[in-house]
């Protein structure tokens, strides 16, 4: 029997999950499956969040599931625990299960304190056999404007990556699939919520959300179902004694008593709750009479209107009956934007306040159900119902208290920020995190304007939990408000550095990260830090140099070389080892004007001094520049080994330093191109797998575009075809940034079409080649070798001669070898009169499918049969499925094996 499994649940979580059935450690987990125990660890929080449950132990019941091939049903993550009965609205249910099969936005509209969280949570309960892929129940009560894709990813367990918005990952986790959000209390950020619904609907086809709040969204298609109250002399009744009888066993009271207090509250489920709770004190005749006297305020009609006013009555008399401890306490509770512990309410309550006292002081606000208590594992959370808390922060501003008890939120959540930095080497801050964010964001937010200690303690801590969340957009906002509220500019330079890194992980490679950069130089300078000013210089320049592309205007190389001597000159002859590691990485950089250049020697030096600090992120920079100028030189081979290097480095990187972040990402692809430029395909698609792994580098269409060129060349062609709209649609909602490392992958999409005879897609898949680049070079591209493929395998040889001259028209990087040998091959079949020599040109380039493809040529060319065989052998040890059999056809005793594979493959017999 298949398992289902969550939406977009992949395939390596999935070996994770069964691994942690084994009882296997995270680092067990990491060494048999090749990659970090951080991205384990992302896994095993992204695995808790899809499947909805709450620890590892859980997760392992589910890995004995799918080994067993039993179903493992979707699972709706957030849905809150109800920790009492529901009573009524058996017509409403029906209704809403009805509209939410015939709608795909379906909001439930109402007045607060008519019950639209726990119907939602009835609803979505009920319709999980729906929804298979499950999906999410997002409480945006606590969320902030700018926050809800935050809120939605913690649900999910969604990370944001290089180039991908938080709300792109959003739409690809969902994906195509039946899954069910619902997004709880939207009324104050409604105006981020309708554009987020709005996107999830049109990218999301399988997809239905169910929205609660006071007002529609606002969005074509949406239906919108009224909440009113419980009905009187039926469910209002009986919600009022079932919570009656919770708060006292021994309630007993007069149904008509029963009956006129429901009708004095409007039959509204809050304010029934609230007058329950107090009823084992007062009873049925003191409770209606208390009542009486807050309510007669309260005129005029019975709409909407009027019995939010009563709602208001009711908390405010439920208030005045509390003592001035429980009063205190109560409004105090209301800077908490999300759930609090009993250490985060001692932490704002006054000072010397026994914890004792206060837990119990709380227990009795739950009591009166003015708070409400939930359990996490075996700690117990509180929070205030967004009613009760908006007249609680009222009751804070009347008493004078609000400033003090802010600026003691304040305290709190700096110091539990920096707590949390100090266990992210471990996995379970990730959902402390999830739980705490709205309260620390709101903290920051609320703080005195200007420089503070406390803001920026928080700020930076903030920033640092968000990137190591992968909330990269928020990490970078965060240090850049860091810098503001920094008391001093030494400190300030330091969150610009961290934030020139976040830039780097954001897919921003060029002018943001340099400016930055300047800006810490800057401020380091100001503060008479010579070793940062220094470094901050240096990296400047290196940026400028390894990331040309990435700038709006190319920095001019005068100008790179006054800032090298400007951070040469405040390093004075410093002997620190980093700095002059930095240093050396810049000139090695700023030795030639040529883009993306280096000089070999000095970067050689610059790896020399990079190795005496002992820091990977440092020696693997400076491998770059040597790399680089081994790439421009076209030497494939000493390019490999400087990325296995590089490769070799990355488990030493730590990954919740922004500063590793340009290293992570960029070794990566350089390995991935490295490998592709000797040819060894199995190499760039075991990269390709690990950066698709990696929650940092892996964005959903980079990731995609990496395995796209290494599947084609493998034969592995139906594969690359699935995975080629996400490629393109990743990079389309990223904006259609102009890069080179996307043209490739779309020029293999390509050359499948044109080699299955569908001459429609190989016409789009070629456009779009060009259209990721802008236009084609005068030098020889992976496009050019696709156009020379094709012309081979089909026979058109009428452009023979104008591909054979593009491809052999000069320029070093990884694809004109790939261009060149095709080339030579096509020359030879079109009987052009240089083929030998082009051959000879072509069989230098150091690449394990070239040397297998100028084999073939030579075979075809000379008649050696040998040299067809040795082709043959070239191709099957790099898994070239396809040029394999196209090659077994050249063999006579051999050719129907060919012509079987092909066939296998969708592909025509070659014309030659």
């Amino acid at each position: 029997m298949a398992v289902t499994h969550p939406a977009r649940a992949s395939k390596r979580e999935i070996e994770v999950l069964v691994m942690l059935g084994a009882r296997r450690s995270n680092a067990d987990i990491a060494g048999r499956l090749h990659i970090s125990v951080r991205t384990v660890e992302n896994h095993v929080s992204s695995l808790l969040r899809k499947y909805g449950v709450a620890d590892r132990r859980a997760l392992s019941e589910l890995a004995v599931q799918v080994q067993a091939g039993a179903p493992v049903p979707g699972r709706l993550a957030g849905l809150p625990l109800a920790l009492t009965t529901f009573v009524g609205r058996s017509a409403e249910r029906a209704h809403l299960m009805e509209t939410l099969r015939d709608a795909r936005l379906v909001t439930l509209v109402g007045t607060g304190g008519m019950g639209k969280t726990r119907l939602a949570g009835q609803i979505a309960e009920a319709a999980g056999p729906f929804f298979p892929s499950g999906g999410a129940f997002v409480d945006l009560t606590a969320a902030r404007d700018g926050y809800v894709a935050q809120a939605v990813a913690a649900a999910l367990g969604v990370s944001e990556r290089p180039q991908q918005s938080l709300e792109d990952a959003v739409v690809e986790r969902l994906g195509e699939s039946r899954s069910l959000l619902v997004l709880d209390n939207c009324e104050h950020v409604i105006d981020a919520v309708a554009p987020f619904a709005e996107r999830v609907l049109a990218d999301c086809p399988g997809t239905r959300i169910l929205a609660t709040g006071r007002e529609r969204l606002g969005i074509r298609g949406e239906r919108t179902v009224l909440l009113g109250p419980l009905p009187l002399e039926s469910d209002a009744e009986r919600l009022f004694i079932d919570r009656a009888t919770a708060a006292d066993p021994r309630f007993a009271a007069d149904p008509a008593v029963i009956a006129k207090l429901c009708a004095r509250l409007d039959g509204m489920p809050l304010a029934i709750e609230l007058a329950a709770a107090r009823s084992a004190s007062l009873g049925e005749t003191g409770l209606l009479a208390a009542l009486d006297d807050h309510l007669r305020l309260v005129a005029g009609g019975r709409g909407r209107t009027e019995r939010h006013r009563s709602l208001r009555a009711v908390i405010g008399w439920s208030h005045d009956l509390l003592d001035d401890e429980e009063q205190t306490l109560f409004r105090r509770l209301a800077v908490f934007a999300g759930a609090f512990d009993l250490d985060a309410v001692t932490a704002v309550s006054s000072a010397g306040s026994p914890r004792g006292a206060i837990a119990d002081v709380l227990g009795r606000l739950a009591d009166k159900s003015l708070v409400t208590v939930h359990h996490r594992g075996a700690a117990a959370l509180w929070r205030l119902l967004q009613t009760v808390r908006a007249f609680a922060i009222e009751r804070l501003d009347a008493s004078g208290e609000l400033p003090e008890v802010q600026a003691r939120h304040l305290r709190w959540a700096a110091d539990v920020a920096t707590e949390l930095e100090t266990k992210l080497d471990g996995d379970e801050w990730y959902e402390e995190f999830d739980r705490l964010s709205d309260d620390l964001r709101e903290a920051l937010a609320v703080a005195p304007e200007g420089p503070g200690e406390l803001p920026h303690r928080l700020a930076r801590a903030l920033a640092h939990l968000a990137y190591t969340r992968r909330f990269l957009m928020e990490s970078l906002g965060h240090y850049r408000t860091a810098a503001e509220r920094a008391p001093a500019p030494g400190e300030a330079a330091a969150d610009l550095h961290a934030a020139a890194a976040v830039a780097h992980a954001i897919g921003d490679d060029g002018q943001r990260p340099f400016d930055l950069l300047i800006g810490a130089a800057n401020l380091a300078q100001s503060a008479g830090d010579r070793a940062g000013t220094a470094i901050a210089l240096a990296q400047a320049v290196t940026t400028a140099k390894r990331h040309p592309a990435g700038f709006d205007a190319e920095i001019p190389y005068e100008r790179l070389c006054e800032l090298l001597d400007a951070a040469t000159s405040a390093a004075d002859g410093s002997s620190n080892a980093v700095v002059a590691a930095h240093l050396a990485e810049a000139a090695a950089w700023a030795a030639t004007s040529d883009r993306r250049q280096a000089d070999l020697a000095l970067a050689e030096a610059a790896v020399a001094a990079a190795r005496a600090t002992d820091d990977p992120v440092l020696i693997s920079a400076a491998l770059d520049a040597v790399g680089t100028a081994d790439l421009v030189a076209g030497r494939a081979a000493d390019l490999r080994r400087i990325m296995d290097e590089r490769l070799a480095l990355l488990p030493a990187m730590p990954r919740h330093d922004p500063n590793a972040a340009p290293e992570i990402i960029d070794t990566y692809r350089m390995a991935h191109l490295a490998a592709l430029g000797v040819g060894d395909l199995p190499a760039a698609l075991s990269i390709g797998q690990r950066t698709m792994d990696d929650d940092l580098a892996g964005s959903s269409y980079h990731s995609a575009a990496l395995l796209l060129t290494p599947l084609v060349l493998s034969g592995r062609f139906d594969e690359a075809l699935r995975m080629a709209g996400t490629a393109w649609e990743g990079w389309r909602r990223a904006g259609r940034p102009r890069t080179g490392t996307m043209s490739p992958p779309m020029a293999a999409v390509a050359l499948v079409h044109g080699l299955r005879g569908d001459d429609e897609g190989y016409a789009l898949w070629r456009s779009r080649a060009i259209d990721v680049i802008g236009a084609l070079p005068p030098h020889p591209t992976f496009l050019t070798m696709v156009d020379a493929r094709l012309a081979l395998h089909t026979g058109r040889l009428e452009d023979a001669a104008v591909l054979v001259r593009l491809a052999f028209n000069g320029t070093r990087s990884w694809s004109p070898p790939y261009a060149q040998a095709v080339g030579a091959e096509l020359a030879v079949v079109a009987g052009l009169s240089d083929a030998p020599d082009l051959l000879s040109a072509a069989e230098r380039h150091e690449s394990a499918w070239v040397s297998a493809c100028t084999a073939r040529a030579r075979g075809r060319l000379d008649g050696d049969a040998t040299a067809l065989t040795d082709a043959v052998a070239g191709w099957e040890r790099i898994g070239a499925r396809f040029e394999r059999a196209c090659t077994l056809l050249l063999l006579p005793d051999r050719a129907a094996e060919g012509r079987r594979d092909l066939v296998d493959l969708g592909v025509s017999v070659p014309a030659h």
